[in-house]
């Protein structure tokens, strides 16, 4: 990660200064830098040590950042890992732009790289998390987003890249296809467990641990696992609270909402269902070879549900 961050650091230069200066504003903020970490997980599991490895891992890491730039001008989000977003200290036209560069950048790194196949997966994958934002810009305040629609969006926006992250580390060990799939669904399954887990954070965190408001899916009118499950578990007076504060994006039914989550049980349902994500992650970091390496990713996925960050 060291040298990730080195190939970083590096990339990040640009001529034009507020580019360099809201690119590393994001980034110096923090973030766990899952992605990069799974996609050299999966290299050495399969025993890589292809130097394109890092470069790759950066590049991943930029598409997340553009993502993040994007989605706080779309959400009109202020705080993120405890610091102003870019959109509050910069603007949002300034955010949208740079978040261009990022991509832009990225696709650069992936040129370097020489392989067509990397290439195919990122663009992919870069494509189908920006179908992802739509959908769920199309299900903001729609109360009656069933489960397996809110799977379908948050496979896209999030799991995607977590999948696309994993499979490049197998393509750059020249993995076979058993141990290439094995990446694939390790990758898919984990960000599917993380983002639920995030879904829930915003009704059962602390908002000084998380660094960001609790309650904004709840404002943005956005709809997830603790809130279908609660309507589905409750009565009909308790269904019509929730229902309000999703059509409505009424935070100041915050507490009235936590209060319903918490007394029907959806948090466990959520928290279920985060689980069975991870025992399949778990399950394909099996098939890998034994090593360190695989234990770690079976070592995330299991963190990946128990965490209050």
């Amino acid at each position: 990660m060291l040298e990730v961050d080195s190939v970083i650091g590096r990339r990040l230069h640009s001529d034009v200064a507020l580019v360099g200066q809201i690119s590393q504003y994001i980034l110096d903020a923090g973030g766990k830098r899952l992605r990069p970490k799974l996609l050299l997980l999966c290299c050495g599991a399969l025993g890589c040590e292809d130097p394109r490895r890092w470069p790759m891992a950066a590049v991943v890491e930029f598409i997340h950042t553009a993502t993040l730039l994007h989605d706080d001008v779309v959400d009109d989000s202020s705080l993120r890992r405890g610091l102003a977003t870019a959109n509050a200290a910069f603007g949002n036209p300034a955010s949208v732009l740079v978040g261009d560069f990022l991509y832009s950048r990225a696709f650069q790194m992936m040129v370097e790289a020489s392989s067509m196949r990397i290439m195919e997966v990122l663009a992919e994958a870069t494509n189908i998390i920006a179908e992802g934002e739509v959908m769920q810009l199309m299900n903001m305040h729609n109360a009656d987003l069933t489960q397996v629609q809110y799977t379908e969006v948050i496979r896209s926006k999030t799991a995607k890249l977590f999948e696309a992250s994993a499979r490049v580390g197998a393509i750059l060990a020249k993995a076979s296809a058993e141990h290439e799939e094995a990446c694939a669904r390790y990758g898919q399954a984990l960000g599917t467990a993380f983002q639920i887990i995030d879904d829930v954070l915003d009704y059962t965190g602390d908002a000084d641990l998380l660094g960001k408001n609790l309650g904004d899916d709840l404002r943005e009118g956005k709809n997830t696992l603790p809130l279908i499950a609660a309507m589905q578990r409750s009565g009909a007076a308790d269904a019509q609270i929730v229902r309000q504060a999703i059509e409505n994006g009424d935070a100041s039914q915050l507490g009235a909402v936590v209060a319903i989550v918490q007394r029907t049980g959806a948090i466990a349902v959520a928290m279920e269902a985060a689980q069975a994500q991870a025992a399949l992650a778990i399950a394909a970091a099996r098939q890998l070879p034994n090593s360190v390496y695989s234990d770690c990713l079976c070592q995330l996925a299991q963190q990946s549900v128990c965490r209050t960050t």
